[in-house]
């Protein structure tokens, strides 16, 4: 193709819009089939490739005779049978059930490479004929041995996907601006990298892509391990790994309860995005988990069992940096309490505040915190950094916001100066903008970790930004119990009708 990759991306993801508009599927239901194609597609120009070079090398040696799937897997490879083949699919007659043919050939990938069983989807007799010859063409532009494309197309595809799914879509999909800004201040550049909430990989794709940009291989300088609870992101986020020829552990399970990772104080860095506000964990469950030993909160909210799970994760040179509710940085009683001690402790390193409506799941401003064991042995180990970026930006729609590559690294700049890096300008306090506060500040503020109480924003200004903040969000939770009370009066009311009768 002569287009543009950009150009290429938006005109595959208007097809395949275009198609699930047309189709009875929600989009959910769309996304991992239409991932699966992508997918497809990829290993099968990888093999294509690959095929040719080891006939080259076949006909000259005395070895000859047929390739079969070893060689390939000798080369990292993944094998793809020929019913498998992608033209074989684009060509099959019209007559022909091209969803079983496509359930067929993700078996047979499956069958040849284990790394993959029970990844890919299997779905496809859901969606008609003239759906799948449609996007089987579509995604044939996508030209052979282009680079990374495939990686860049999944992307594109995650995003648009979970914009269109709203609240559902951020379950899976974190604003790339978002994980890039993450991954600039933690600069995981060498180790294991944790992501306890994993959704489709986004942080694991953005710390490789940083290694590219060193002119150093993802592959061998970092294993990704991720943990999801819903099955179907988890292939997401395995299939989304595999476009960008990386390797990672993801199993399934819900972190609350189960650590399948053995990751108390194991990994050199953990980036996340976990749900807020989840209610309803049980303690009992999790009181010996040493993964909580700052504490099981009173509270019927979760952030700071999350929050607890990123730290405890961290060796002793460790960094995290996640996204949280922006009520977890000053909440109240125990939850406070455990907030002191993590700060008394100095693994605090960095807070952002950044503005409402970067998210899918949320339009409510967010706040990046950001641990670093290591500094506990540097000259910062009593200092936190807080920046408020809540006025840096850029409007892409009516309801949607990101930064741009410029204002990534503005951010990441100031970190990097607080940090002495090499190459940085010497940091300064701005007023308004970032603040180096003491431990000393902290205590007199109630270990408040609102960057607002620091940057010199007015205090009237700031207990009115903050009332108004909490006040949504409060409301928000009013909505999602007032729905759970509906749910449960239905419920009973379906009980005591069997009853009666």
């Amino acid at each position: 193709m002569n287009k543009t990759n950009g150009e290429l991306e938006k005109k595959l993801w208007a097809a395949a819009d275009s198609l699930r508009a047309n189709s009875s599927l929600k989009s959910h239901e769309y996304a991992v089939p239409v991932m699966g194609l992508i997918f497809l597609r990829y290993v099968d120009s990888k093999f294509e490739i690959a095929e040719e070079e080891l006939k080259k090398k076949l006909e000259g040696s005395r070895r000859g005779g047929e390739l079969t799937p070893e060689y390939f897997q000798a080369e990292g490879v993944m094998y793809v049978p020929d019913e498998a083949r992608y033209k074989h699919l684009l060509n099959l007659p019209e007559g022909e059930d091209i969803g079983r043919a496509i359930n067929e050939a993700m078996k047979l990938i499956e069958k040849y490479n284990k790394e993959l069983e029970g990844v890919l989807p299997k779905n496809y007799t859901k969606l008609e004929n003239h759906i799948l010859i449609t996007l089987l063409k579509s995604f044939s532009q996508i030209s052979i041995g282009d680079g990374d494309i495939f990686g860049k197309i999944y992307e594109y595809f995650l995003g648009h996907f979970a914009m269109t799914e709203g609240q559902k879509g951020g379950e899976f999909f974190t604003p790339t601006s978002i994980v890039k800004l993450i991954v600039e201040i933690i600069e995981p550049y060498h180790g294991r990298i944790f992501d306890p909430a994993c959704g489709s990989g986004g942080m694991f794709v953005q710390s490789a892509n940083l290694i590219r940009e060193q002119k150093k291989n993802p592959s061998t300088e970092i294993t990704a391990y991720g943990q999801e609870k819903v099955e179907e992101t988890m292939r997401l986020c395995k299939m989304n790994l595999a476009v960008h020829g990386l390797e990672g552990q993801i199993k399934m399970g819900n972190t609350f309860y189960e650590d399948l990772h053995d990751c108390v104080e194991r990994f050199d860095f953990v980036m996340a995005n976990p749900p807020f506000n989840v209610s309803g964990v049980d303690g009992e469950k999790i009181k010996d988990d040493p993964r909580y030993k700052y504490g099981i909160p009173n509270a019927n909210n979760a952030n700071y069992l999350w929050i607890q799970v990123f730290l405890n994760s961290l060796n002793k040179n460790g960094r995290a940096g996640f996204v949280m509710a922006n009520s977890a940085s000053d909440a109240r009683n125990h939850e406070m309490e455990i907030r002191k001690k993590i700060v008394e402790d100095g693994y605090v390193d960095v807070m952002v505040s950044v503005s409402p409506n970067f998210f899918y799941t949320v339009t409510l401003p967010v706040t990046l915190w950001f641990f670093d064991k290591g500094k506990v042995k540097t000259d910062r180990k009593d200092k936190i950094l807080f920046i408020d970026a809540r006025n840096i930006f850029r409007q892409i729609d009516r309801a949607h916001r990101d930064w741009t590559e410029e204002q990534i690294d503005e951010i990441a700049g100031i970190v990097r100066s607080y940090r002495g890096e090499s190459g940085a300008k010497p940091y300064q306090d701005v007023k308004g903008l970032c603040k180096v506060a003491t431990v000393e500040e902290l205590r007199a503020q109630g270990y408040s970790l609102n960057a607002g109480r620091y940057v010199g924003v007015a205090e009237k200004e700031e207990d009115k930004y903050d009332f108004k903040e909490r006040l949504a969000e409060y409301r928000n939770e009013l909505d999602k119990l007032t729905k759970e009370a509906h749910g449960l009066e239905s419920q009973i009311d379906k009980n005591l009708t069997e009853l009666l009768k």
